[in-house]
């Protein structure tokens, strides 16, 4: 695909691929150049070393599967992104902005060194357009779009991975936390 190109998923106008190159973060927040970049790659590898010494541990421990099943999904996003990043910039050249196609594997190299490349951002769901109202505090007459991000198959397990984390983490809090001993049966 081409760089912004779209393809309709099952025809649907709200539901689209929309091939994106990602150069910082989440969101596409970036984190101040190259020296940022190189800083959020390794930052991304510190996280993934913890991440997998946590699951490693939880799985020893035989802690619920909930809670492994959630940080094993944040360890598989992050994982992916962090081989997007280290890998992208190696096996393709730069995506050409006025249309045309990035050539695998190019005769001069990739776009960039190790750890430097993007991520590839595809799913895009842009289900509803409208103006923030005139009254509205800081957008007012600015236009909004709801889901505006475009996102991928990594960032939708780490999304996943902590909404379970907090849904498991409060059941798991509440079994082996604190005791909750009504006041009647507590002597004086």
């Amino acid at each position: 695909m081409q760089l912004s190109e779209e393809i309709p998923i099952l025809g649907l106008d709200w539901a689209r691929i929309h091939f994106i190159e990602n150069e910082g973060m989440a969101f596409g927040l970036k984190f101040g150049g190259e020296m940022g970049k190189l800083g959020l790659s390794l930052f991304r590898i510190v996280a993934i070393g913890f991440l997998g010494y946590l699951l490693f541990n939880m799985i020893r421990t035989k802690e619920k599967i909930g809670l492994v099943i959630s940080f094993s999904l944040i360890l598989a996003g992050a994982i992916g992104n962090m081989i997007d990043s280290a890998f992208y910039g190696l096996i393709f050249s730069n995506s050409p902005y006025h249309g045309g196609l990035a050539e695998m594997f190019p005769a001069s190299g990739g776009y960039a060194p190790f750890l430097m490349g993007r991520v590839v951002d595809m799913f895009y769901f842009p289900m509803w357009n409208s103006n923030f109202p005139s009254w509205f505090p800081i957008w007012g007459g600015e236009d909004f779009e709801f889901f505006r991000h475009i996102f991928n198959v990594a960032d939708a397990s780490i999304f996943c991975g902590i909404c379970l984390f907090f849904i498991f983490y409060r059941s798991h809090k509440n079994d082996s936390g604190s005791t909750n001993i009504p006041i009647e049966n507590t002597a004086v």
